[in-house]
């Protein structure tokens, strides 16, 4: 890495944290959110439910292992920032390739390390996620204060990590045909279909029902992706048109998109659920899954009534829903992420209950 530079982070209530710089050495405004993952980093970078955001890893030491070609999550990372403790830029692993910093300058993502990340992980968790600045040591405060307030809040982030066309992820043997619709894919989920016999077609997020209808699929799976899930109107629509006619499964944004579609509401968390420890309970079973998590929104329980929605998963740290289905309807869905990786992987039977979806349907 060359020679350290000094960078700063201001927040949008004036609290300053001073650094160095990593990665790509420009200036960026996003939304601070805080990741409790003690491994994962290129996960986490390359995890398009990031974009527009900075993360604030809580473990203390980044970038000791690199970055492996295999492990991406999307090809093009869209992560807003990332902000460390202490960044490592001499790896110690066989596998990697390049390192975390050289990653970052490719994909212009700005880094600052050498902060007190536990106070600023304090911080938004007692004040809430909340805007902030990566700049230059020697912008003055005020101008730092100034630009992220007149940086405007953007509601594109779906559009901007969606495919543009229509691609392909085939596996030998294949049983089923799934159309995953695209509103930032993680590429372990894919991997997770195609592990259980499943060809997978990735669409854009805009995709008309007409062309989902036109690839005969037999069941419909929507995405995690990043943003207000009220903004993605196009998949709202398209599972209204397509319910009931499909077994369709979502996770993290499609979990949250298929309950405004049945006429649920969501609403915003005060900093969100990040990291690969969050305890969530089936109500169904009694069990208690260990779980990985990254959204900043959630279902409002009591919006449920009358949907035809169920409750099925809750979390056990704040009670908000994690899981709902409606079974007339052939449609469930997890606020988390069964394909976690590295993560835990007790929910992975979600990807078997689709399936058995999928099965029943064939020979309904």
């Amino acid at each position: 890495m060359a020679e350290r530079k000094m960078k700063k982070l201001v927040t949008e209530d004036g609290a300053v944290y001073t650094g160095y710089g990593f990665g790509f050495d420009g200036e960026r405004v996003c939304e601070l959110v805080f990741n409790t993952s003690v491994v994962g980093y290129q996960e986490i970078i390359s995890d398009p439910s990031y974009t527009y955001q900075a993360v604030v890893m809580t473990y203390p030491l980044i970038g000791n292992y690199g970055i492996a070609d295999e492990d991406y999550e999307t090809k093009v990372p869209t992560i807003g920032g990332l902000i460390v403790r202490e960044y490592n830029d001499l790896p110690s692993n066989f596998r990697y390739t390049k390192t975390l910093s050289e990653v970052m300058e490719e994909y212009r993502i700005p880094g600052i390390e050498g902060i007190d990340t536990r106070k600023l992980g304090r911080s938004i968790r007692d004040l809430g996620s909340r805007r902030g600045i990566i700049t230059d040591i020697d912008t003055p405060d005020e101008k730092a204060l100034q630009i992220i307030k007149e940086t405007p809040v953007p509601h594109d982030a779906v559009s901007k990590v969606s495919c543009k066309k229509r691609w392909y992820s085939r596996t030998a043997n294949a049983r089923f045909n799934v159309v995953a619709i695209d509103c930032g894919i993680k590429h372990n989920i894919i991997r997770s279909l195609n592990a259980r016999g499943c060809n997978v077609t990735v669409m854009p997020y805009n995709t008309s029902a007409e062309d989902v209808i036109k690839c005969k699929p037999d069941g419909i799976f929507l995405s995690n992706g990043p943003g207000d899930p009220e903004d993605v109107t196009p998949v709202i629509e398209l599972v209204r048109q397509l319910k009931g006619k499909y077994p369709i499964f979502g996770i993290c944004l499609g979990h949250q998109m298929i309950s405004l579609a049945l006429g649920a509401e969501t609403y915003k968390l005060k900093f969100g659920h990040r990291g690969g420890n969050h305890p969530v309970k089936n109500l169904e079973t009694g069990k208690i899954e260990i779980t990985s998590q990254n959204h900043s929104y959630a279902v409002r329980e009591e919006s449920l009534k009358g949907t035809g929605l169920t409750v099925t998963h809750k979390n056990i740290l704040d009670n908000t829903v994690e899981g709902v289905k409606d079974e007339k309807d052939m449609i469930f869905s997890v606020q988390y992420h069964p394909e976690s990786a590295p993560g835990p992987q007790d929910s992975a039977y979600l990807f078997d209950q689709f399936i058995s979806l999928m099965e029943g349907k064939e020979n309904a």
